[in-house]
């Protein structure tokens, strides 16, 4: 399964379509009721996405870029907690960066008066563009605390 045709044809942003990256590569989205999370990708099942039912199209999009990272990086079981956390956050920040294009960020960021308009018109999760901003350093971008990331500083 070669991933360089679709990181050479890929899209983002707006344009951005995870279920069709997934499909190209030749795995199924599974729809079903799951306890505490919204989906989830296993190197034993290679071939499918499990998702979480009930969810709207902006929350299903969001989680399955992230699975998507998953795939692409060919990630392990969890094993353990740290390489856990890492996985997650990889995910989580290689998925904003291909849902949050920065060109559609730019052009939001002119008018969206807080962080829920904002996301709601780029289409994705407050927490999926709140992860996306944290990646830019929040440097310029409106919705943010000043002096950016408590982490960070």
């Amino acid at each position: 399964m070669s991933v360089v045709p679709l990181l050479l044809t890929a899209r983002v942003g707006l344009q951005y379509t995870p279920a069709v990256a997934l499909d190209d590569l030749g795995i199924r989205v599974v729809r079903t009721w799951l306890r505490d999370t919204w989906g989830a990708w296993s190197r034993e099942h290679r071939d499918v996405v499990v998702v979480a039912s009930g969810l709207s199209a902006v929350q299903e999009r969001c989680v399955l870029a992230h699975e998507l990272e998953h795939v692409l990086a060919d990630d392990t079981d969890c094993g353990g907690y740290i390489a856990s956390i890492r996985q997650e956050r990889r995910a989580d920040i290689e998925a904003a960066r291909k849902l949050v294009a920065i060109s559609d960020l730019a052009e939001v960021a002119q008018w969206a008066p807080d962080i829920q308009s904002a996301a709601h018109e780029l289409h994705v999760t407050e927490r999926m563009l709140q992860v996306r901003l944290n990646d830019l350093k929040g440097e310029g971008w409106p919705w943010r605390p000043l002096g950016g990331s408590r982490i960070a500083g």
